[in-house]
């Protein structure tokens, strides 16, 4: 049997009526850029956020640069933010002039560890991106209470937890903002590049709208150097379709996570932490494994596909060679175990159990 890591095609077939409807109506409209799509989806997903905002834009990289640019962020601040992380994160602190400030993580949930970000803050530290990791949000509480105390402000990094639960309260509602991707294969995602920063301050949202848009509110006239961060009409479109089936998509996930985890229950891996206050949306069904090139090629032999959800980490990038960094053991050792097993909502029963099989004889040799 061949069970592929992503299945998007799949997930295509299920909507394909809708979204075809959906792209033919932008045609038909000729609204290829931001637009009523654009605003339609804008306002559907701050609703699915709990917030008041939705400022769509191009990538998540994107919405990660403009939260950190309302938040007042800019050369030689420094932004504190998980070592184990996708380089975007420390892009756009990159992008401000601003100096990316890493902290190590918690072994279980392979999230920022909040026992180590006090010790992390100096004067110039202005504010901290705590990553939702494979879609389970980061420990919210110990975090904003630390950044309270210390002045800072909190942007989450939302790009893996649509959907995604804290104590009852939706990924993207826990900071000043709120930054996600839409990139094809996350769990909300769009037929292409998309982005969104959602947020309940009224004036961090008419700055970004601003931005996105080279610095205009009308045409031709720039109040700002800005960007063009502007999201497509089509891709408005299709997520507007999207996000009506991603309560759905979210259960069918965590509903396959749970059947993973009972049958590799007795295997020689480490499993993902179960749900507590964190509620994951397993954007990544992430184990971790003594041998993982045997394991990968074994899982290969058997015809499922897997992928490694970070195997180089920022620290260690050519990107950021000229910084000297310190030590971070726990993501430096993960770096060498991790692997993400197949994880998409039209997974079969079929199919997780013969991913899991392969895993436990594998794992068990």
């Amino acid at each position: 049997m061949n069970v592929p890591f992503l299945d998007l095609k799949a997930q295509y077939a299920g909507i394909k009526q809708e979204i075809d409807a959906a792209i033919a109506s932008v045609l038909n409209d000729c609204q290829f850029v931001l637009g009523a799509h654009v605003r339609e989806f804008e306002e559907s997903f701050a609703r699915f956020c709990g917030v008041k905002h939705c400022v769509a834009v191009d990538t998540g990289t994107s919405a990660l640069h403009l939260a950190l640019l309302a938040a007042g962020i800019g050369p030689e601040d420094e932004v504190i933010t998980a070592a184990n992380t996708f380089i975007a994160t420390c892009e756009a602190i990159s992008y401000c002039g601003a100096v990316p400030v890493l902290v190590d993580i918690d072994e279980e949930t392979c999230n920022i560890d909040p026992r180590l970000l006090k010790a992390a803050i100096t004067p110039r530290t202005k504010a901290i991106i705590p990553v939702h990791l494979y879609g389970r949000p980061a420990p919210m509480s110990e975090i904003n209470a630390i950044a309270k105390d210390a002045g800072l402000i909190v942007i989450e990094d939302a790009c893996q937890a649509h959907g995604a639960t804290y104590k009852d309260r939706p990924a993207g509602s826990l900071g000043q903002s709120g930054c996600f991707s839409f990139y094809p294969g996350k769990n909300l995602g769009a037929y292409g590049e998309g982005g969104a920063v959602v947020t309940s301050d009224d004036a961090a949202a008419d700055f970004m709208r601003l931005l996105r848009d080279h610095g205009s509110q009308q045409k031709y006239h720039h109040d700002a150097i800005g960007y063009n961060y502007r999201m497509e009409g089509i891709q408005g479109a299709i997520l507007n379709v999207k996000l009506k089936h991603l309560p759905e998509w979210n259960r069918l996930r965590r509903a396959h996570a749970g059947r993973y985890r009972q049958k590799l229950a007795e295997a020689n891996l480490v499993l993902p932490p179960p749900d507590d206050d964190a509620q994951s949306v397993y954007h990544l069904f992430v184990v971790q494994v003594d041998d993982r090139s045997r394991f990968q090629d074994d899982l290969k032999e058997e015809g499922v596909g897997t992928l490694i959800h970070y195997p180089i980490p920022v620290h260690r990038q050519k990107a950021y060679a000229h910084r000297k960094w310190p030590s971070y053991p726990v993501t430096e050792r993960l770096a060498g175990r991790i692997v993400s097993l197949p994880m998409f909502p039209e997974l079969t029963d079929e199919q997780i159990d013969h991913v899991a099989a392969a895993a436990r004889r594998s794992a068990d040799l």
